[in-house]
């Protein structure tokens, strides 16, 4: 709080000397611009999305959940990305909803696996989000739920077929929601989402403003010339800039020189792994475990993507 008082006193007092120096910069001024379009059309569906997160936590216990999901795997499996769709909710939120499904209520570590790829990656509000963000190409928020939905369903059954129970070394963490009032419990979660998620935006907002002024035109040409290297390069920046889900549509619209394609799969990356995302699931589940998911993951996001892309989008 003190370094963050500090610089906003820092910039009040030179606001003047900071105005003059970004109207007096072509390529601060465009900086500036992105940074601005991207976090102020972001902000509102962020809101949103952290205030319904916060209403599950207080009104729908892992508990609960668990008792709505199927015995068979299988069809436990189905029915987490279903309802992961249903339930709105970050990452940040969605990967300690997961731990507790995984072991508590006889759900399927399946399941609990497969809502935590899906709730954050195909709710109401993201594709909302990602429909307001791509007005020109609707099509666009079809491929990223089919997309992103696939890649929960896969990585749920590759559990069930192959995924270890010894794998999992973190014990759950006490809850204190049991002895504190709904109201403490919603304003805790939203205040914490909000804070987490706001500050991942501030930076995949700034590394938008930064791609637009700093990267030579040829490289994006390049990009547009090579979907191979479109899509390595845009999964790898989904991991490094961990954005939000309910804000990330917004900062891939605004790399309008990358093919539609590419983009597709850092919307589909980015809710399912990420770096902030691996440190989270190492916390909860372990490192035995996180080392194992993550790589899988990134590689089943990004073939869904493109395969989902290419049929959907044409692989424009």
């Amino acid at each position: 709080m003190e370094v963050l008082v500090g610089i906003m006193l820092a910039g009040l007092f030179s606001a003047t000397m900071l105005r003059k120096a970004v109207l007096d910069s072509q390529a601060l001024s465009t900086a500036g611009t992105v940074f601005c379009g991207v976090f102020v059309q972001a902000v509102p569906f962020l809101a949103l999305g952290v205030v319904v997160s916060g209403l599950i936590a207080t009104f729908v216990s892992p508990e609960r959940l668990a008792r709505w999901v199927p015995r068979r795997p299988a069809i436990a499996v189905l029915a987490a990305g279903l309802g992961g769709a249903a339930l709105p909710g970050c990452e940040c939120g969605s990967v300690p909803v997961a731990r507790r499904l995984f072991g508590e209520g006889g759900a399927t570590g399946a399941a609990a696996l497969t809502f935590m790829l899906a709730a954050p990656a195909i709710n109401p509000v993201v594709l909302v989000a990602t429909a307001v963000a791509f007005p020109g190409a609707p099509m666009m928020v079809i491929a990223r739920m089919g997309a992103s939905l696939l890649t929960a369903v896969i990585m749920g059954w590759a559990w069930a077929r192959w995924g270890r129970p010894e794998w999992i070394t973190r014990r759950l963490p006490p809850s204190s929601a049991a002895t504190q009032s709904r109201w403490v419990v919603f304003a805790e979660a939203a205040r914490h989402d909000f804070l987490q998620a706001a500050s991942y935006l501030v930076l995949g907002a700034a590394a938008a403003a930064m791609l637009h002024v700093m990267v030579p035109p040829w490289v994006f040409a390049n990009l547009a010339g090579d979907l191979v290297l479109g899509v390595a390069v845009m999964a790898v920046l989904a991991v490094v800039l961990a954005l939000c889900s309910e804000a990330d549509a917004f900062v891939a619209a605004s790399m309008t020189m990358v093919p539609l394609l590419p983009r597709l799969v850092f919307l589909v990356v980015g809710p399912a792994v990420d770096v902030k995302l691996f440190a989270m699931q190492a916390g909860m589940f372990g490192r035995a475990f996180a080392a194992r998911f993550a790589p899988g993951t990134l590689l089943v996001a990004t073939a869904s993507a493109c395969i989902v892309g290419l049929f959907v989008l044409g692989g424009t």
